[in-house]
C-alpha cells in the first residue's frame, strides 16, 4: 500500500506536471468527498490525512467547541470535548476520528472522480496564475487548427484563441506553424482560462526587440515610440541613456542581422528604426525618413508642423496611400502637412503680385480722369461732309494716333482709287468745297494707282 500510493502520485505529478503535494491535496479532498456520499453526511466538515510515506489514510470529523450544541453535525459540547481532550476550551475545533473499515467500490470510483477533477481544477489555476505573470509579453506557440473566425494555438499546456480582430490581414496560418505572439489577456472561466492573444497588436514588436536586441533588454536603449500598420510597415523611435551608444545602430546589428530577424519574424513587415530627438521639429524630420526635409515650421499651440520637402522627395515623403506621412504622424503625435518647394514659391508669388501691381500704378494717374471719346456721327447717304485739305507729311516719324475720327476715315478713303460705279456718287470739286457722295456697295480697294 505505500509503495503502490507513493507510486501513484509520482506518476499523476510527472503526468499533469504538478507538484506533489498538490496532488496529495487533491487526493485528500476527493476522499473526504466520497466519505461523506458514502454515510450521506454532507453537512459534516471531514478532514482526510494521507501520509505517502506509510500509506496510512485518516478520517476526521471536525467539530466546534460550545458551550450548548445546536447543530451536532458540526458542534460538540464543552463536556465532551475535554472527554476526548482535556484542555480544550470553547471555540477551539476538535477532530474526531472516524476511519472506516470499508470504504467500498463505490465510494471508491466516487473517489477516482473527484481526484481527477481536483487535479484539472489544480492544473488550470496553477496555469491561469503562470500565463497572468507573463500576460503583455510574447509567447511562443504552434497553430493547431483554424476556423473561419478564430484560430487555436498550442501554448505549452494550454490552449490559446487567436480571433481575427488580432490577425494580421496578409498572413496566411496553417496547421502545425510555429510563431511567436503577443499574450494580450487571460480570463478565467469555468472550465479552464481563456488566453487570448495576438499578431498584430503593436507591442509585438517592442517584445521581439527586447528578444532579439541585448540593448534593449538590458535597458541601454529605449523604445520612445511606436507606430504601426500591420502587416504593412512600422516606425519605431529609439534614444539611449549613455553617450557613447548609438541606438539606431544597436537595433539593426552588423549587416542589419538583428533587424532581419524581427523581419523574417514578421513575414517580410517593414521596420524603420529612427533617432528619438526631444527638438519636435528634429524628431518630424526624422519620422519622415527616407524622405529629406528641406524646413520645418511648428505650431505648438495647435500641435501642427508644416514640412517642405525638394520637388523630388514629395511622393516619398508621403508615401503609398499617404503610409508613410500618416506612420510619422502617429509615431511623433503631431499633425503634418507636407508641401513641396514650388508649392510654397508659387503660393509666395500670387501673394507678391498685387502687391507689386500697387506699386507700379502711379497716384497721379490714378486721379486723372480717363478720356473720353465721342463717337463719330454715322454718315446717312444724302448728308454732306466738308473735306478738310490734307497736310504735308512731316519729315519726323509721325506719333501713333490712339483715336481715329470720321474725317481721318474719309481722308483715307480718297486716296483709294474709287472705282467708276462709285464716282458717278461723288459730285462737286475736291478742293474746299461740299461734296455729296453715296454709300458704296463694295468696300474700297487700294489698287496702288493714283485717279
Amino acid at each position: 500500500m505505500k509503495t503502490e500510493l507513493k507510486a501513484a502520485i509520482t506518476q499523476l505529478s510527472a503526468e499533469r506536471n504538478l507538484p506533489k503535494e498538490v496532488v496529495l491535496a487533491a487526493l485528500e479532498s476527493a476522499l473526504a468527498s466520497a466519505y461523506k456520499k458514502s454515510i450521506s453526511a454532507l453537512e459534516q466538515d471531514v478532514l482526510v490525512k494521507v501520509d505517502p510515506e506509510s500509506g496510512e489514510i485518516n478520517f476526521y470529523i471536525q467539530k466546534v467547541i460550545v458551550e450548548s450544541v445546536a447543530d451536532p453535525n458540526r458542534e460538540i459540547s464543552i463536556k465532551e470535548a475535554r472527554k476526548r481532550r482535556a484542555t480544550a476550551q470553547l471555540g477551539d475545533v476538535i477532530n474526531i476520528e472516524c476511519t472506516p473499515e470499508n470504504i467500498g467500490r463505490i465510494a471508491v470510483q466516487a473517489a477516482k472522480q473527484v481526484v481527477l477533477q481536483r487535479l484539472r481544477e489544480a492544473e488550470h489555476r496553477i496555469i491561469y496564475e503562470e500565463f497572468t505573470d507573463r500576460e503583455g509579453k510574447v509567447v511562443t506557440g504552434t497553430i493547431q487548427f483554424t476556423e473561419p473566425k478564430r484560430i487555436y494555438v498550442r501554448l505549452n499546456r494550454i490552449e490559446a484563441m487567436l480571433p481575427v480582430s488580432e490577425q494580421v490581414p496578409n498572413e496566411h496560418y496553417y496547421r502545425g506553424q510555429r510563431l511567436k505572439f503577443y499574450l494580450l489577456e487571460v480570463v478565467q472561466r469555468d472550465k479552464e482560462p481563456q488566453v487570448i492573444v495576438s499578431r498584430s497588436h503593436p507591442n509585438l514588436i517592442r517584445g521581439l526587440f527586447e528578444l532579439e536586441i541585448p540593448e534593449v533588454h538590458n535597458g541601454i536603449v529605449e523604445l520612445k515610440t511606436l507606430a504601426r500598420e500591420a502587416g504593412h510597415r512600422t516606425k519605431v523611435a529609439v534614444a539611449t541613456i549613455q553617450e557613447n551608444v548609438d541606438p539606431v545602430g544597436c537595433c539593426l546589428g552588423p549587416r542589419g542581422i538583428r533587424l532581419q530577424s524581427i523581419i523574417n519574424e514578421l513575414n517580410g513587415e517593414k521596420i524603420d528604426v529612427i533617432q528619438w530627438h526631444a527638438d519636435p521639429g528634429v524628431f518630424i524630420a526624422n519620422a519622415l525618413s527616407p524622405a529629406q526635409v528641406a524646413s520645418i515650421k511648428t505650431d505648438e499651440e495647435r500641435n501642427i508642423a508644416t514640412v517642405v520637402v525638394p520637388d523630388k522627395q514629395l511622393s516619398l515623403a508621403i508615401g503609398k496611400e499617404g503610409q508613410n506621412a500618416r506612420l510619422a504622424a502617429k509615431l511623433t503625435g503631431w499633425r503634418i502637412d507636407i508641401k513641396s518647394v514650388s508649392a510654397i514659391e508659387a503660393a509666395r508669388t500670387v501673394i507678391q503680385e498685387p502687391e507689386t501691381a500697387a506699386k507700379v500704378i502711379s497716384p497721379e494717374v490714378t486721379e486723372r480722369e480717363p478720356l473720353e471719346t465721342e463717337p463719330a456721327e454715322e454718315i446717312g447717304e444724302e448728308e454732306s461732309v466738308e473735306i478738310p485739305s490734307i497736310p504735308e507729311a512731316p519729315s519726323e516719324k509721325p506719333e501713333k494716333k490712339q483715336i481715329r475720327f470720321a474725317e481721318d476715315i474719309l481722308v483715307e478713303a480718297l486716296k483709294v482709287k474709287i472705282p467708276d460705279k462709285i464716282k458717278s456718287g461723288i459730285k462737286g470739286k475736291r478742293k474746299g468745297k461740299v461734296i455729296k457722295y453715296k454709300k458704296p456697295d463694295a468696300p474700297l480697294i487700294d489698287d496702288g494707282s493714283e485717279e
